[in-house]
């Protein structure tokens, strides 16, 4: 009888972790420290995203009237205004909690040692960056947590931990 994988060696292969069967533990992981301080960063920045949201959601009256007051369309009616970035401002609160659980989710699996979760972090900072340059609703607590969360990216790619992120090699024929 054959002795089964353990984890790092699928993982070395490419391959995920073996199934678990219904009661069984799985594998305790031991990640690398910066991996391990990375987790815990991707968790600060998603917290302190959707504080940062949550700040500028309940200040939209501030935001309103500015907007209000900087209007210069008569097409344009201070009910629309109201209406409108209240409601753009709910989309971005729902869209900051939405990215900072893919974060934890991904983080988490980038703790375990998946390669591609640290990819699609790569990809979620991009466009985190980008709305934070391209839209005017940034503050600084969401400016904070980009900033958080690039130095948790950065943590993922450092030297001494690609090790852990096996690179996938091809099958040969």
């Amino acid at each position: 009888m054959t002795t089964p994988e353990s984890d790092d060696e699928r993982r070395a292969k490419g391959l995920p972790p073996a199934p678990k069967l219904p009661g069984e533990e799985p594998e305790p992981v031991a990640p690398p420290k910066p991996v391990e301080v990375s987790f815990w960063l991707w968790v600060t920045s998603g917290v302190v995203f959707i504080v940062g949201y949550a700040i500028i959601f309940f200040a939209r009256d501030r935001i309103i009237d500015s907007v209000i007051k900087g209007n210069t369309s008569s097409a344009v009616n201070p009910d629309q205004i109201r209406s409108g970035t209240t409601v753009l401002l709910a989309v971005l609160l729902v869209g900051a909690v939405s990215f900072a659980a893919m974060y934890v989710l991904f983080a988490y699996k980038a703790r375990q040692g998946t390669r591609s979760a640290r990819t699609v972090l790569v990809f979620l900072m991009a466009i985190t960056v980008l709305f934070q340059v391209a839209l005017p609703f940034s503050s600084l607590v969401t400016l904070v947590a980009t900033l958080v969360g690039l130095i948790a990216l950065a943590l993922l790619f450092l030297p001494k931990v690609t090790a852990y992120f096996p690179k996938v090699g091809r099958a040969k024929p």
